[in-house]
């Protein structure tokens, strides 16, 4: 190929994703925002502390679309059972001095100080140095100790053969996963599916952002409301806060 074709053709490409980077989904919602993507081959950098605030008074109960799009995005079959894989569940609450319910969606709280990663003897279980927890599918031996260090039942074992999984997310029998925070979307500078597929029920209860940008959508919430993490009590410092707690 021609040094004239090869510059051509990085032209285009060029201008072909400038267009992309502005096709809007939704009012103030791109499809993708290649500003904030982490280069291919760049490492995670703790510059970043990704994070979510989940507003319980805009969640409605009885919705699951959240759900259902992290199912979608992960290749998950639908909960038939408790049992079942989950990755994110929905949890009601009743309150019982006010009556007050509330629902929330109820995932891997992404700890600064993760137990589960504390507590596996292979090193399966590791924290990003952007804060994302992750399971290495190649390192779990299936011992489900990190299971049962989590305080928040974040954690499914894949009891039956996988078929049919996304490239982006593989999964295999006898190891464990949880929400990974759609770490192939957000690398790619997009939403979790979750928060995605809430904002476009028009609740927007889910906000996803850099907690270490002061600037940040976020941050600037985190710092304007009263909001509270699971557990604090025991000092995992999660990455996910909840508002109307």
């Amino acid at each position: 190929m021609s040094d004239a074709v090869n510059l051509n053709r990085r032209q285009f490409l060029g201008k072909a994703s400038a267009a992309i980077a502005g096709i809007a989904i939704a009012p103030n919602m791109l499809l993708f925002d290649f500003a904030h993507a982490r280069p291919a081959g760049e490492a995670a950098s703790s510059a970043v502390r990704w994070g979510m605030l989940i507003d319980t008074t805009q969640c409605e109960s009885g919705c699951d679309e959240c759900v259902t799009a992290c199912n979608k995005e992960n290749g998950l079959p639908v909960a038939k059972s408790a049992t079942d894989v989950q990755w994110i569940r929905k949890v009601e609450l009743k309150q019982d001095n006010t009556g007050r319910k509330i629902s929330l969606p109820m995932m891997c709280q992404h700890c600064a100080n993760p137990p589960c990663v504390d507590v596996c003897p292979t090193n399966a279980s590791f924290k990003r140095a952007d804060g994302i927890v992750l399971v290495d599918k190649h390192r779990c031996i299936g011992c489900r100790y990190c299971m049962m260090a989590c305080p928040y039942k974040a954690r499914s074992f894949v009891h039956e053969p996988v078929l049919n999984h996304d490239s982006d997310m593989p999964r295999g029998k006898g190891t464990v996963e949880s929400c990974t925070l759609c770490v192939h979307r957000v690398d790619r500078g997009e939403q979790p599916a979750c928060v995605e597929a809430c904002a476009k029920t028009g609740h927007r209860a889910i906000l996803f952002g850099n907690l270490n940008d002061p600037n940040s959508e976020i941050s600037q919430r985190v710092r304007g409301v009263a909001s509270s993490q699971l557990r604090a009590d025991l000092g995992l410092n999660p990455g996910i806060s909840f508002v109307g707690l």
